[in-house]
């Protein structure tokens, strides 16, 4: 009797709270509506055309890393003005990438871009704001476990997938994930989990859904894993291994085979007041709700040319979420939710001799997203914003 009754209690706890985001969801949407400006042209932003020049065939590598669920770094003022002043040949550099196939082999391939100012990098500056003491978790948390087969197998939860070195990932086509660089490598090796790694999709487990009918409860899900053909990882990210920074912590891994759900469509990062609410999204298997899919949005605190700061609620386990906002779309005359940043880690960053934290996504740029698109479409002349 005490069973049953707990468990009803915690079936009207969990629809409550189900409610209560659906509710959320839609009172952003209607807000989204009335904040419309007439400067929303994120859309045409220039894409760089993205050039891949010579390839060089490394060492396999060692597979010998430890994973990083937990990313922390530290920027100072010197951080702040390299990461706003870049030159030519460094972009170049960063962007290079190294490609690991599930042989073990390794290529390193250089690049070149077209149609791309640097100065644009100026635009962005970070300026001190509010002071905060706590890290990961600011004040209450945030966060919203999602539950029931409605959400979690529906988009947009259903693009968030698991990677089995212990971090989060977003499917971005029908068989690319992006995630963060340091879920599959440190900064001077892959990790151990990156030699096999793979891909996580939840899915409705055969063999209790129908006893779920039967019990009028909830099914159990279960995760399926796929195995990924390749991983690209960009070349600014190995180069800070001496001093590991966030302003290319992404990677890209293809699957095997495609899978057969929706998936996100990432895009360029535009200015803060051409995002609905000034606010980002995202879920994560956060590793201190073993089994949960967390849920969370928060608004936009700071930026530079490459990172978001924010104080969304995260724990480790997602890193690599992708953050998304809600963009107006002209042609479309609605709002769509693009990818338009990977979740990294914490940051302190020091200036003027105070201290603070925040929690960090890495900003989709323009040569970034020519770069992601580049690894998913095989061609630069498909890569466009629409």
């Amino acid at each position: 009797m005490q069973e049953r009754t707990y468990s009803l209690v915690l079936r009207t706890f969990t629809m409550t709270l189900l409610q209560i985001l659906a509710i959320i969801f839609y009172f952003a949407k209607q807000s989204s509506f009335s904040a419309i400006d007439s400067n929303m042209t994120w859309h045409s932003s220039e894409i760089p055309v993205f050039l891949p020049q010579e390839i060089l065939k490394l060492d396999k590598p060692r597979f010998s890393a430890k994973a990083v669920p937990d990313l922390t770094t530290h920027c100072n003022e010197e951080c702040l003005w390299k990461e706003a002043h870049p030159t030519l040949k460094d972009l170049k550099e960063n962007l290079s990438y190294e490609t690991v196939y599930t042989n073990g082999t390794r290529t390193l391939t250089m690049v070149d871009f077209a149609g791309f100012d640097p100065s644009t990098f100026l635009l962005k500056q970070y300026t001190p704001r509010r002071l905060r003491r706590k890290r990961q978790i600011f004040g209450v948390d945030g966060r919203f476990d999602i539950s029931g087969k409605q959400f979690l197998l529906h988009f947009p939860f259903s693009t968030t997938v698991k990677i089995s070195t212990g971090c989060t990932g977003v499917l971005v086509s029908d068989r690319h994930v992006l995630t963060a660089a340091h879920c599959i490598h440190d900064g001077k090796d892959y990790v151990k989990g990156a030699k096999k790694l793979k891909v996580g999709f939840l899915q409705e487990n055969p063999k209790t859904q129908k006893l779920a009918k039967s019990s009028k409860l909830p099914p159990k899900l279960l995760t399926r894993w796929s195995r990924v053909k390749r991983t690209q990882v960009p070349k600014g990210w190995i180069r800070s291994q001496n001093d590991l920074s966030m302003d290319y912590d992404y990677a890209l891994l293809e699957l095997k085979r495609p899978h057969d759900r929706p998936h996100m469509e990432i895009t360029v990062m535009p200015t803060t007041d051409q995002v609905a609410g000034n606010r980002i999204h995202f879920s994560g298997f956060d590793s201190d709700r073993p089994g949960q899919l967390v849920y969370r949005f928060c608004r936009i605190i700071n930026e530079t040319p490459h990172l978001i700061y924010q104080h969304c609620d995260a724990q480790p386990g997602s890193s690599g979420s992708g953050v998304y906002a809600k963009l107006w779309l002209p042609e479309k005359q609605h709002w769509e939710r693009k990818i338009v940043g990977i979740f990294s880690g914490h940051q302190w960053v020091d200036l003027n001799g105070v201290q603070r934290d925040y929690n960090v996504a890495v900003r989709i740029t323009p040569l970034k997203y020519a770069q992601i698109c580049y690894w998913i479409k095989g061609a630069y002349s498909d890569c466009h914003l629409h």
